[in-house]
């Protein structure tokens, strides 16, 4: 098996899972998250871009139910000793078969708790699942089971998002060391995705964001690259990634002289992470922290320009997305505790003058102030 933890890591976790399960009065969970399955199990796969559950019981047992192709990555990767293959016949649902394989593991009329948030169960299967369980089980909404556990890092995934923060800056540097006049925004990210991979990491849950000129006033990616002016600006997105866990960076930089826009935004940035890091500590809401990236940028007259977001949680995550719960905004009650993985970003976009300014790093929360898990400045950067 190609697991990346010990043995007791998983024991610890299940244990966690199931005493959230008996609260609950869970018979049985219906995994769909990719995440949560490789949090518990070590299974490691994209196949979750078709129908897949795994079944997980009080009698602390797991079942995957899963297509031909992933038969092996779960014996490979994962401790599931059981998977069951269904096959893809005319119009049939897999729901019909997930369904009297629940029947096998004598769950009906039972408790079960389902994963419906997340990308790993796509709306219409949702709705088919819904309308079989309907009269098979009592069935409840339990999205919100795992991610509180998987947000809080043990030892030794903190020992793994700190090779990931390191991966991040190496790629971070040779991003920058690339730009210059004239460079290839593909050169640049080519740079930035090979110090990754060389340095042993993998692929990240979503594309490196890269624009320049005024693409660098974008927070995603998008397809369409140009060369670098000699005065210009270019804003990077990226993270480094090592056994599925992520660690965030986010820069612009600015080819030949910043402008006086540059400097005032960058000002701005750097100053709101100095205040978000006094109140990035045990207890804090994350609604706090929005708050003071708000007040901070509006006291300096930049409301049109901020975001109605500053960060969010990093872990282990796949496609589509690196971003994990819980996230920075408005409202957000959700505490910060110890040994969470944050990345805060400040993204400042001024359109009228088409200029960008961002400023963002990955940290690790403690008893008491963040750590910064990059060991890079965060000094204005021109070249």
């Amino acid at each position: 098996m190609a697991l990346h933890f010990p043995l007791e890591e998983y024991d610890d976790r299940r244990a966690q899972v199931l005493e959230k399960m008996d609260e609950r009065h869970l018979d049985a969970l219906l995994i769909f998250a990719q995440e949560s399955m490789y949090w518990l199990t070590g299974y490691d796969t994209f196949g979750f871009a078709f129908f897949q559950c795994l079944i997980f019981t009080r009698k602390d047992e797991f079942v995957l139910f899963t297509r031909a192709p992933d038969l092996r990555q779960a014996k490979h990767t994962s401790l599931i000793d059981d998977v069951r293959v269904w096959q893809e016949r005319g119009a049939r649902n897999p729901a019909g078969p997930l369904r009297d394989l629940l029947d096998d593991l004598d769950l009906l009329g039972a408790r079960i708790g389902v994963e419906y948030n997340t990308h790993g169960l796509i709306g219409s299967n949702a709705r088919v699942l819904d309308e079989m369980l309907r009269s098979f089980a009592r069935a409840e909404d339990a999205s919100d089971l795992i991610p509180p556990l998987r947000a809080v890092k043990s030892p030794a995934e903190i020992a793994i998002v700190r090779q990931a923060a390191a991966y991040g800056d190496a790629a971070l540097e040779a991003g920058i060391a690339a730009i210059e006049p004239g460079a290839a925004e593909g050169h640049i990210l080519a740079a930035m995705q090979s110090a990754v991979f060389e340095a042993g990491g993998d692929y990240p849950g979503n594309p490196f964001v890269i624009g320049s000129g005024p693409d660098a006033l974008l927070c995603r990616y998008k397809s369409g690259r140009r060369k670098l002016e000699p005065q210009d600006q270019i804003t990077m997105e990226i993270a480094g990634v090592a056994h599925h866990y992520h660690a965030a960076l986010m820069r612009t930089v600015i080819v030949g002289e910043p402008t006086k826009r540059h400097l005032e935004l960058y000002e701005s940035a750097r100053e709101t992470i100095a205040a978000i890091e006094e109140v990035l500590k045990t207890g804090t809401k994350f609604a706090d922290v929005f708050e003071t990236y708000a007040r901070e940028s509006d006291s300096r007259g930049l409301a049109p320009h901020r975001l109605n977001a500053c960060g969010y949680s990093l872990g282990a995550r796949f496609a589509p997305s690196w971003m994990d719960w819980p996230m920075f905004y408005r409202d957000n009650r959700a505490e910060v505790v110890p040994d969470m993985v944050l990345f805060v970003h400040i993204i400042l976009a001024d359109s009228s003058s088409e200029t960008a300014m961002t400023l963002g790093r990955t940290y690790l929360t403690t008893d008491g102030a963040p750590e910064p898990l990059s060991k890079l400045s965060l000094d204005l950067v021109t070249k």
